[in-house]
């Protein structure tokens, strides 16, 4: 990782989308914990009958910790490139930072969600199209050449 480089203006595009993600899932998944009848967000409960759960407490924990915290820590170890020894388990590819993997773990999670989420309601809506779109474009930014660049770890501070 080249830390006297500066950012691409693509890092930053990656670093908002995890930010808008984040927001938005610990939004969404604190008003289902909060109301787990679906009130809150007028998400009717009938919506659930093909799911193996009864109200939507689990779906909103899900979505609360997996895809709103796990994108803001991913987005501040983006932003500050700092390196905790934790992070190393994460890494698929050891030969850049931990955080840009998990980035593109959550573009695959975020996909999965949605299409587990639209099966499961047998229904598809506009917010559907939006963060399935936001999970492609998440992936897209993270393997853009320039983003993979700037993370890369120089091979002396792998070891």
């Amino acid at each position: 990782m080249r830390s006297a480089k500066h950012k691409t203006g693509w890092c930053s595009v990656l670093i908002f989308l995890q930010l808008l993600l984040g927001v938005g899932a610990i939004f969404g998944g604190g008003a289902l914990i909060l109301s787990p009848d679906g009130t809150l967000l007028r998400i009717p409960i009938e919506l659930l009958r093909y799911s193996p759960f009864h109200t939507f407490l689990i779906p909103g924990l899900i979505l609360f910790s997996v895809l709103g915290v796990l994108p803001l820590i991913a987005a501040f170890f983006l932003i500050t490139e700092k390196r905790p020894r934790f992070g190393r388990g994460f890494s698929l590819y050891k030969d850049i930072h931990w955080a840009w993997n998990v980035s593109l773990y959550i573009g695959f999670i975020l996909i999965g969600w949605i299409m587990i989420e639209v099966y499961i309601f047998q229904a598809i809506a506009f917010i559907h199209v939006f963060y399935l779109f936001l999970g492609m474009a998440i992936q897209a930014v993270t393997l853009l050449p320039s983003v993979k660049d700037h993370y890369l770890i120089s091979d002396s501070d792998i070891s």
